[in-house]
C-alpha cells in the first residue's frame, strides 16, 4: 500500500513538507462535511421562510396561496408577489386591466344592494286604480333588447350616422316580440344618466306626485304655444287652422293648470332622452292622430338637425294609411300611430242574399295589434266612432264569433269591445317592459246639430268659464273605468274629458281646409269640425300631461 506521502505527492515531481501535507489532509477531510452542513442549513432556512410567509396575514387578511376564484384580478398577482419576495428583482409582466376596453361587463340584473339594484315585478293580482294617481308597477324595457332598462346609465346603441331605414327594416323594427319571449325576472330600474332628465325629475317629482292632473282650469300664458303656428309642416290640413285662415289666435295661448300643482312645460330634448332607443305608439282614432301629430311637432322642433327626423316610409300626409312611424335618428327612437278607431276588428260578411255587410267583431282585437304590442309606451283611445249612426243603432252590425246581433245596445257593445281589448293587453303586453296609457274621451262642441247635420262652433273664441255649462261625464267612460279595474296589467288613465269640455273655442270649425268644394262653398257653415282640435292647441296639453306622468313614474323607480 502506498504511503500517505506518496498519496499526496505533488505533480511534476514537486516536494512538500510533512506539515503542509497534514494541513491539506485536514481540509480534505472537512470538505464533504462543510458541503452537507451548508445544504441542510439552506433547506431548513427556505422551508421556515416559506411557511412563515404563507401563513402570516397579508394586508387584505388572506394568504396569497389561499384565494377565492372570484378574485379575478388579484389571484394572478398573489403568485407573482410571492416570487417577488423570494427574488425581489423579478416583476410580473401581466398587464393590469385599467383600460375601459378590458373591463369585464357587469349584468344589469345584478342583485347587489347598490344604487342600481333591481326590484321584483309586482304580483299580477295588484290592481291599478283608474284615478290620476295610477301606480306604474313595472319598469319599461327595450322590446328589442329585453335585458336593457329603458332609462339606463348608457344609451342604447345608435349613432347620428345611422342610415335611413328601409321598409323591411321598419317592418322588423315594429314587429313585436311575443310576451313569452320577454324576460319575467327582475329588471334593472336605473334612470338615464342624462343630466337634463335628472334635473327635470328633481325639479318636478315632489310637486307632481300627489297632484290630480285633471282637476283644474285653463289660464292664459303668453309664452304659449309650444311651437309657432306654421312652423311644423307635418300637421295635417285638417288641424292646421291658422294656415286655413282662422283669424284669431288667443286659443293657442291657454295653458292647462291643475289646482294643486303646475304642469311642467314639455321639454322636447328631455322627452327624447327618455325615449332614446325606444318605441312610443299611439293606437286609436283620428283624435289620437291629433295627439300624435302634436307630439311629433314638439319633438321635431327640439332636435339639432331636423333632416334626421322623417317618416319611416317617406310619407308627408298622414290620412288614409293604417300606420305611420316617425324616426328620430339621433335618438334611435320612433313615435308611431296605428289606426284602430274601435280597438276591435272591422270586417265584412256575406249575408244569405249574397250581399256584403260590414260588421264589427267585438271578440277580435284590431289587426295591427301584432305590430304595436312590443312598443315600450302605448297610448290607446276609442270613443268617437261609437257615436256614429251605425254603432249607435246597433242593428245587424255587432258580431261575436259567427253570431251577428240583430240588435245590441251601444253601451253593451262598447263594454264587450273594451273587455276584448283588456284581455288582449293582459295576454300580450308584458308589464315588465311596456307602459300602457288609455286616453279618455275628448269632448265635442257641436251646436245646433251633430257633425253630419249642421252642428257648428265657428263663432266660439273663448273657453267655457262656468262649470254649470259642462256636459255630464260620458257613460262610455264609466264603462271604460270598470274594464280597467278588472285588468291585471297596470293602465294609466288619462282622463282628459273634463279639461277638453271647457274648450269649445279650440276646434277647426270652418277652418278645417283651405280649398272648399263647390258644394261646400254654397253652404260653408254647414260643414264644420267641432270634434278635432287645431294645432298648436288643446292636444299639446294632453302631451304635457303625458310628459308629467313619465317624470313621476321615472322618479318612483329611480
Amino acid at each position: 500500500m502506498a504511503s500517505a506521502a506518496v498519496k499526496y505527492m505533488p505533480i511534476h515531481g514537486g516536494t512538500t513538507t510533512t506539515a503542509t501535507a497534514e494541513i491539506k489532509s485536514f481540509f480534505s477531510s472537512l470538505k464533504p462535511r462543510k458541503t452537507s452542513t451548508f445544504a441542510y442549513a439552506f433547506v431548513i432556512t427556505f422551508i421556515s421562510f416559506t411557511l412563515c410567509f404563507a401563513f402570516s396575514p397579508s394586508p387584505n387578511s388572506s394568504s396569497p396561496w389561499f384565494f377565492s376564484p372570484s378574485d379575478n384580478n388579484t389571484s394572478a398577482s398573489h403568485f407573482s408577489s410571492t416570487f417577488s419576495y423570494i427574488i425581489p428583482n423579478i416583476t410580473s409582466t401581466k398587464p393590469t386591466n385599467t383600460s375601459s376596453d378590458t373591463l369585464v361587463p357587469v349584468s344589469v340584473n345584478s342583485t347587489s344592494p347598490s344604487k342600481n339594484s333591481t326590484l321584483q315585478a309586482p304580483a299580477p293580482e295588484n290592481r291599478t286604480p283608474v284615478t290620476k294617481d295610477t301606480t306604474f308597477e313595472s319598469p319599461i324595457v327595450n322590446s328589442n333588447n329585453p335585458s336593457q332598462p329603458l332609462f339606463s346609465d348608457k344609451a342604447p346603441t345608435g349613432s347620428s350616422n345611422q342610415t335611413q331605414t328601409t321598409d323591411d327594416d321598419v317592418r322588423n323594427q315594429t314587429a313585436a316580440l311575443s310576451p313569452s319571449k320577454a324576460p319575467v325576472s327582475s329588471v334593472d330600474l336605473t334612470v338615464n344618466s342624462s343630466s337634463s332628465v335628472k334635473q327635470e325629475m328633481e325639479k318636478w317629482s315632489e310637486s307632481l306626485k300627489e297632484c290630480e292632473f285633471f282637476d283644474g282650469e285653463w289660464i292664459k300664458d303668453d309664452t304659449y304655444p309650444l311651437y309657432e303656428p306654421g312652423s311644423c309642416k307635418l300637421i295635417d290640413e285638417q288641424f292646421n287652422c291658422i294656415s286655413n285662415g282662422r283669424p284669431d289666435n288667443d286659443f293657442q295661448k291657454l295653458k292647462w293648470k291643475p289646482k294643486k300643482c303646475s304642469l311642467p312645460r314639455l321639454n322636447g330634448g328631455v322627452m327624447l332622452e327618455m325615449l332614446r332607443g325606444r318605441r312610443l305608439a299611439f293606437v286609436g282614432d283620428s283624435l289620437n292622430r291629433n295627439m300624435w301629430e302634436s307630439l311629433v311637432c314638439m319633438l321635431k322642433g327640439s332636435v339639432k338637425d331636423e333632416s334626421k327626423v322623417y317618416e319611416a316610409r317617406g310619407r308627408h300626409h298622414f290620412r288614409g294609411e293604417a300606420e305611420y312611424s316617425f324616426v328620430f335618428q339621433d335618438y334611435n327612437c320612433t313615435v308611431e300611430f296605428f289606426v284602430s278607431p274601435f280597438l276591435v276588428q272591422e270586417t265584412e260578411i256575406v249575408d244569405k242574399k249574397g250581399t256584403k255587410k260590414e260588421t264589427l267583431r267585438l271578440d277580435l282585437v284590431g289587426k295591427s295589434s301584432e305590430l304595436y304590442k312590443g312598443a315600450d309606451i302605448i297610448v290607446f283611445n276609442t270613443g268617437h266612432w261609437w257615436t256614429h249612426e251605425k254603432t249607435s243603432k246597433g242593428e245587424d252590425y255587432y258580431q261575436e264569433g259567427s253570431n251577428v246581433y240583430h240588435e245590441l245596445a251601444v253601451l253593451e257593445a262598447f263594454r264587450k269591445a273594451l273587455t276584448t281589448w283588456g284581455r288582449w293587453v293582459d295576454k300580450n303586453v308584458n308589464p315588465q317592459k311596456s307602459l300602457v296609457f288609455f286616453r279618455g274621451y275628448s269632448a265635442t262642441h257641436f251646436s245646433g246639430g251633430q257633425w253630419n247635420s249642421g252642428g257648428a262652433c265657428d263663432s266660439e273664441t273663448e273657453p267655457i268659464k262656468n262649470e254649470t255649462y259642462l256636459t255630464p261625464y260620458p257613460s262610455k267612460m264609466k264603462v271604460l273605468e270598470g274594464v280597467l279595474k278588472g285588468m291585471r296589467t297596470p293602465v294609466t288613465y288619462l282622463n282628459i274629458t273634463r279639461l277638453t269640455d271647457y274648450r269649445k273655442d279650440g276646434h277647426p270649425s270652418v277652418y278645417r281646409k283651405q280649398n272648399l268644394s263647390d258644394k261646400e262653398k254654397e253652404t260653408p257653415l254647414l260643414y264644420q269640425d267641432c270634434s278635432h282640435w287645431c294645432l298648436p292647441g288643446v292636444p299639446d296639453s294632453w302631451n304635457e300631461i303625458l310628459y308629467a306622468e313619465l317624470l313621476v313614474k321615472l322618479n318612483q323607480f329611480g
